[in-house]
């Protein structure tokens, strides 16, 4: 650190999950924006980690980072009570692997106009889309689920309204419940089952109340880095350049990262308790059948202008 840094700029940077790189993919992201807006300032500019929630839930650290110079992950429970819109990225079965994940948020057009629109309505800057874990697999501690009929009558935590609609497509009931809350809802009953990538069931340790695992890749798990107006006007150029250059190089290692550790975590998950199936591909098709049009019915009830599901079609086609 340089012999300047008591001067030094404090930026804060709020986020989901324990401050724990191995298992929470966010964490890693979060760490080594740190690490490279460090090393590259040479300590002029530094950045304050607030893991676990410590500065409120979502919708708390979304109006933080709208009101004060900060920075914060926010999932699409943070994202859509502002940009309803955000929901046609999370269209099941949008995405056939990871690298069209990539191309889709990295070349697109839906996420150019996602950008700017985000940034008229909110004064924010949706800086990254952080890979948190992979595509979310279907746990629940009552009966293998194998195909929808498997759903039916069984209770979800759901992370936002667009997995109740998906939820209640399948037969199932979903109701949001906060990550914080998740674990404690599963072991009483409050829910019978949930939605995550493997890295998050490890992550809260729903391992320990839940049996079943089911690997239907229906949708990306990605969170967001948003960043305030504010701050990015602050900054120097090089500063700028400097936070932007770090953003990206976190994005691409927590991708390599995720990807690398996906069967690791199935395998643990699998040694820890939980029973794993894989649908085969009829199974899938079932899946995709029921929940896409399902959720692209549900997206047009929205108030949702049709033109941000387009965009978000053509870019994969």
């Amino acid at each position: 650190m340089s012999a300047g840094s008591a001067l030094a700029q404090t930026i804060n940077l709020s986020y989901n999950g324990a401050a724990d790189i191995e298992k929470n993919a966010v964490h890693l992201f979060a760490s080594n924006v740190k690490k490279l807006v460090e090393e590259k300032t040479n300590g002029e500019l530094e950045i304050k980690l607030y893991p676990n929630s410590m500065l409120g839930e979502e919708e708390e650290r979304m109006e933080q980072v709208m009101s004060t110079p900060s920075l914060n992950v926010a999932s699409f429970a943070g994202v859509s009570p502002l940009f309803p819109e955000i929901y046609a990225s999370a269209t099941p079965f949008l995405f056939s692997d990871f690298a069209a994940a990539h191309k889709f948020f990295d070349e697109g057009e839906y996420w150019k106009a996602a950008q700017d629109e985000f940034l008229k309505r909110t004064g924010t800057h949706l800086m990254a889309v952080v890979e948190e874990g992979g595509f979310l697999a279907f746990t629940n501690n009552k009966r293998p689920i194998h195909s929808p009929s498997d759903f039916e009558g069984l209770r979800f935590r759901a992370m936002d309204p667009s997995q109740v609609a998906l939820y209640e497509s399948f037969g199932a009931s979903g109701t949001p419940i906060p990550w914080t809350e998740v674990y404690m809802a599963l072991k009483t009953g409050v829910a019978d089952g949930q939605m995550n990538p493997p890295m998050y069931i490890i992550l809260g340790s729903l391992n320990e109340v839940q049996k079943y695992l089911t690997l239907a890749n229906i949708q990306y798990s990605d969170q967001f880095l948003v960043a305030n107006d504010e701050l990015i006007k602050s900054l120097s150029d090089e500063e700028r350049a400097v936070l932007e250059e770090a953003v990206r190089e976190a994005t691409l290692i927590n991708r390599e990262s995720v990807e690398k550790q996906v069967d690791t975590r199935i395998d643990y998950l699998a040694k820890n308790g939980m029973e794993v199936y894989q649908p085969t591909t009829e199974e899938l098709a079932q899946f995709k059948d029921i929940g896409l049009p399902s959720y692209l019915e549900w997206l047009s009830e929205q108030d949702i202008d049709q033109k941000w599901i387009d965009l978000a079609l053509d870019d994969v086609k």
